[in-house]
């Protein structure tokens, strides 16, 4: 079936290795509106960011940010899914009891870091803007879009004790070096994508998929064409129905270049 719509990732996966977008990758989103297949920026990066990276043609696309928590189709504001206040103190108390984990809570354009700003490594699209420290859960008027745990140790490990403790609420997936994401139970960058999907009539297996990381699981699992970084988490290889080369490489636009001559 032919493919009508590209979802990617950005860290890792779109980005090249200095979290810029590639040359002439701006060009190939509008040339992919033109051939009537849409673009989606399917990320943990909150919108904000993602506009401000897509700006000149933020217009010929659509966005799946925070995970999921914000979709934007043609513009508009389709879905916002904010974090439970309850579950995020759940989360701060957990969090705290263990000295090898520091949470960082995100609002649309503030990152609220429940310790100090040197206990933070900023990675990847965990790259704090507009950091603000608080001792306590900012309060229920404060939409919280995002959650974040960086790790001192293994984050495989501490993601587990996060599952055991939280599994009720939240997911948590791995992401890059030293940091889990924390999503929404039944809140996915899949969820999001649905919704842009359901919004132009189009069909998940006429979708294309890239990513790299373990939040990346469910948009891989759904696509009709399912494509992971060289670089990619070995699960993430493992779920895909192919293997290209690496961000660094700017493979995906490599195989965005393929897609529009073959068609």
């Amino acid at each position: 079936m032919a493919i009508r719509l590209v979802a990617s990732d950005m860290d890792g996966t779109f980005l090249d290795e200095r979290e810029r977008v590639p040359e002439g990758a701006l060009d190939l989103v509008r040339r992919l509106r033109d051939a009537d297949i849409r673009f989606v920026a399917s990320s943990g990066r909150r919108y904000d960011t993602l506009c401000e990276l897509f700006e000149p043609v933020a217009d010929c696309m659509d966005f799946v940010a925070s995970n999921g928590a914000q979709v934007y189709v043609e513009g508009e504001l389709a879905d916002l899914e904010v974090f439970s206040h309850a579950a995020v103190r759940r989360l701060a108390r957990i969090v705290d009891e263990f000295g090898a984990m520091h949470l960082a809570l995100f609002d649309e354009t503030r990152s609220f870091l429940l310790d100090d700003e040197a206990r933070f490594e900023r990675e990847k699209d965990k790259n704090l803007p507009n950091p603000v420290r608080v001792h306590s859960v900012p309060a229920p008027q404060v939409h919280i879009l995002k959650a974040s745990v960086y790790c001192d140790d293994d984050p495989m490990d501490l993601a587990y004790i996060l599952s055991r403790e939280l599994g009720d609420d939240f997911v948590f997936a791995p992401s890059g070096r030293r940091w889990i994401d924390v999503m929404q139970r039944g809140v996915t960058k899949a969820t999001g994508v649905r919704q842009v999907l359901a919004a132009h009539g189009i069909a998940a297996d006429e979708m294309m998929a890239f990513g790299d990381s373990m939040n990346d699981y469910e948009i891989l699992r759904m696509a009709g064409a399912s494509v992971a970084m060289g670089n990619a988490r070995p699960a993430i290889k493992q779920i895909a129905s192919r293997v290209i080369g690496t961000n660094a490489e700017h493979a995906v636009q490599r195989e965005l270049e393929r897609l529009l001559e073959a068609r």
